[in-house]
């Protein structure tokens, strides 16, 4: 972007910042960093539900709201009209008519103020500069540009392709309603940006935490819910452009021809808005479907199922994207039941999707049927896919997860990502929160998927990378597939997520998934801005409480290290006792291995040398309690309670000390939302509030049944101080969650 352009845009937003009203006296527990005073409105702001997401479109002053009139008096389309370039212009009039209070903009003949959407196809005028640049874009990137078109002065969106005229129109109204200068020019870093949805036929969903699955298969393709459309909306506003409608734990029932016509239906709504439609495979299916009695993936009957299937797939859906596969991991049939490799089975469906361009995603998470008790739940993916690197098929990639244990509050990250260079790697995020709260407690994952993406892999030597992010973009060896998935935690509840706050983690996911190097904070600060106004005092108290709310979670649940101390099953609440499950490592003891001597897992040589599954630099780094971050500490070692942490205390008061901070970071979370009362819509904010009283409620019990637990094993008395559990260890073992949500 030209820089006057920019700076002039930025001023002209920034001075239509919303203003909320004078501020009312100061609640009672106002913490450090909130306002001094409650941010009370004189006239209240209307109640909102979430629907709308960040898509509000709220009025800015009126001074911006005749400046951005002023942008776009009218909407010219040079580009070849299609349902996508119609969306771009049906979201550019909404967003308009919302943000300046007056009647959309209609289109027109080019004039002075036009708002231009372009491509160099359909606009030989453009200038060579803007086509070189443009270019280097792809069919999804864009161009926004204040310039000059047949002596006009407009406002330009370019791309090469009416999907890329989507994005930009996004990005450009989101720039204005948060305030800041839009981004010159702009591309996903991955080429694959999709939803996992483990939605069941039934609309149950495992994991879920948001009312019950958006797709409505009994009413499908019949009846098709307008709420498929603002789906698609908030997806492309983030670049999402692909989805997984099925749950991973597959039903066969999904490839028959009933199912793809309701998939069709889906595809049909989500295709304008750039986004393709893609199924989880059960790997038996034709023999559970009685129509082959195998599902070898080397049998010819098998191959030529899956080939005809494919067919007949494409058929309906011209667009469809391909299979999601979760073989030979927690009872799910797989190729190793025919003593076949992931390859093998990976390969099969591959060539069965080739001609039609469509892909395989292939998940890594894998752990064996009958565990070895002395080795590693942690080490399993990476022994089985490792050697398998360069097998797979061209359009194959391998979907592996962001730690080796599964969606903890906090793991290192993955030792695949590295260590398979011949192999594209697709990152796995979960975004709805079965270990860290549900939709209670707010946890922004922004700063995890962050923490993630730009970990050191030390692959060429301690300090030199590749980070993750740059691996997952293709590294050294830019590759054929590209990509990172989300686990949803979308449902039917009104605001679509369950907690208000959990919207920025469907938002920060998208937004990561587009460019993988992005700041969390600053994704945050756009979030806030579109949810909750433009008001300083408002958004920078929003974006505190996301920036903290990650470490506060893990302080009260999994400190240091410490992970799957969660409850049977459903995964809620603290129980790090539990020691009877059918597998080991179903048991939250296997992981923390507490006993009188001590407290953590010993991954190092003298345990079970998972440390050696990660490059030599890193693996010497984290072979030393002293130079292992003290975040990882408990997952890498088992070390005696009075161990002497850097902070000087020992172990076992470190360990009091972060769930201490847990608590008083969820009370300090509770307080900063309070003194916004009267700044936030009455109510989202009586909403929010009472999840913040439960979420304190939530921390209390995790900081309590974990001392009075590991009080019980280590013998040690508190330090002055500590308050001690209020109730027996015996009653928080009696504590129970028979009906908790989202259940598997």
């Amino acid at each position: 972007m030209h820089t006057s352009f920019a700076n002039a845009l930025a001023a002209l937003l920034l001075a239509g910042a919303i203003g909320l009203a004078a501020a009312a006296p100061a609640a009672s527990a106002a913490p450090a960093g909130a306002p001094a005073t409650a941010a009370r409105t004189q006239h209240t702001a209307p109640d909102e539900d979430g629907y709308k997401l960040w898509l509000r479109y709220q009025a800015l002053a009126p001074a911006a709201q005749e400046r951005l009139q002023a942008q776009a008096r009218s909407i010219v389309l040079a580009a070849a009209a299609t349902p996508t370039t119609s969306a771009a212009i049906a979201e550019l009039q909404r967003g308009l008519a919302g943000m300046t209070g007056t009647a959309p903009p209609q289109a027109s003949a080019l004039a002075d103020g036009a708002l231009v959407l372009a491509t160099p196809a359909s606009m030989p005028s453009l200038d060579a500069a803007l086509k070189a640049e443009l270019a280097q874009l792809g069919q999804e990137g864009y161009l926004l540009r204040a310039t000059r078109l047949q002596g006009r002065a407009v406002t330009l969106i370019a791309a090469n392709a009416d999907t890329g005229l989507l994005y930009g129109a996004f990005a450009w109204l989101r720039a204005a309603a948060t305030g800041v200068a839009p981004e010159a020019r702009s591309a996903p870093g991955l080429q694959l940006r999709l939803l996992n949805h483990w939605d069941n036929l039934d609309r149950h969903v495992e994991r879920g935490y948001a009312g019950a699955s958006i797709w409505d298969w009994w009413a499908l393709p019949e009846i098709v819910d307008s709420r498929y459309t603002d789906y698609a909306r908030a997806n492309a506003s983030l670049g999402i452009n692909g989805t997984v409608l099925n749950n991973v734990n597959a039903k066969p029932e999904v490839l028959t021809a009933a199912y793809i016509a309701k998939a069709a239906a889906v595809a049909d709504v989500l295709r304008p808005y750039g986004i393709r439609v893609f199924l989880s495979a059960r790997f038996s299916t034709p023999l559970e479907l009685k129509e082959t009695d195998t599902a070898d993936p080397l049998a010819p009957a098998v191959q030529a199922w899956w080939k005809n299937k494919a067919d007949e797939i494409y058929r309906a859906i011209p667009d469809f994207g391909g299979f999601l596969v979760k073989a030979n991991s927690e009872g799910q049939p797989g190729p190793q039941d025919y003593h076949r490799s992931h390859a093998d089975g990976a390969n099969m469906l591959a060539a069965a999707l080739a001609p039609h361009h469509g892909i395989v995603m292939w998940r890594a998470f894998v752990y064996a049927p009958h565990p070895d008790p002395k080795t590693d739940r942690a080490r399993q993916a990476y022994e089985e896919f490792k050697p398998l690197d360069g097998k797979f098929a061209s359009n194959v990639i391998v979907q592996v997860k962001n730690g080796a244990i599964d969606f903890q509050p906090r793991e290192p990250f993955h030792p695949l990502f590295g260590a398979m260079p011949h192999t594209p790697l697709m990152m796995e995020f979960q975004i709805t929160k079965e270990y860290l709260g549900f939709s209670t407690d707010i946890a922004y994952l922004g700063t995890l998927f962050s923490e993630v993406l730009d970990s050191d892999t030390m692959q060429r030597g301690q300090g030199k990378g590749p980070t993750v992010a740059q691996v997952l973009e293709g590294g050294d060896a830019p590759r054929q597939l590209t990509g990172m998935a989300g686990v949803a935690n979308i449902g039917v509840d009104r605001n679509w997520t369950g907690h208000h706050f959990d919207q920025a983690n469907w938002y920060a996911f998208g937004r990561l998934a587009w460019n993988p190097q992005a700041s969390a904070q600053h994704i945050a600060k756009e979030w806030a801005a579109q949810t909750f106004g433009n008001d300083d005092r408002v958004q920078q108290q929003v974006v505190q409480m996301l920036m903290m709310s990650r470490e506060t979670v893990v302080d009260y649940m999994t400190p240091l290290g410490l992970h799957h101390l969660m409850g049977t099953a459903h995964h809620h609440g603290p129980a790090p006792w539990v020691n009877d499950l059918e597998r080991p490592d179903w048991n939250p003891v296997y992981y923390h291995r507490a006993a009188r001597d001590g407290i953590g897992f010993d991954r190092t040589a003298s345990g079970t040398n998972a440390l050696d599954q990660y490059a030599p630099a890193l693996a010497r780094l984290y072979a030393d309690p002293r130079t292992t971050p003290d975040r990882y500490l408990l997952w890498f070692h088992h070390l005696p309670w009075t161990y002497t942490m850097a902070s000087g205390r020992t172990l076992w008061a470190e360990l009091l000390w972060h769930y201490d901070r847990g608590v008083a970071g969820a009370r300090d979370l509770q307080a900063r939302w309070e003194a916004l009362r009267g700044a936030v819509d009455a109510r989202r904010h009586a909403e929010v509030a009472q999840r913040l009283r439960r979420q304190v409620i939530n921390a209390e019990l995790w900081r309590n049944a974990c001392i009075a637990y590991f009080q019980s094993v280590s013998g040690l008395p508190l330090p002055p101080g500590v308050a001690p559990p209020p109730q027996s260890l015996d009653a928080y073992k009696a504590i129970h969650f028979p009906y908790a949500p989202g259940r598997g």
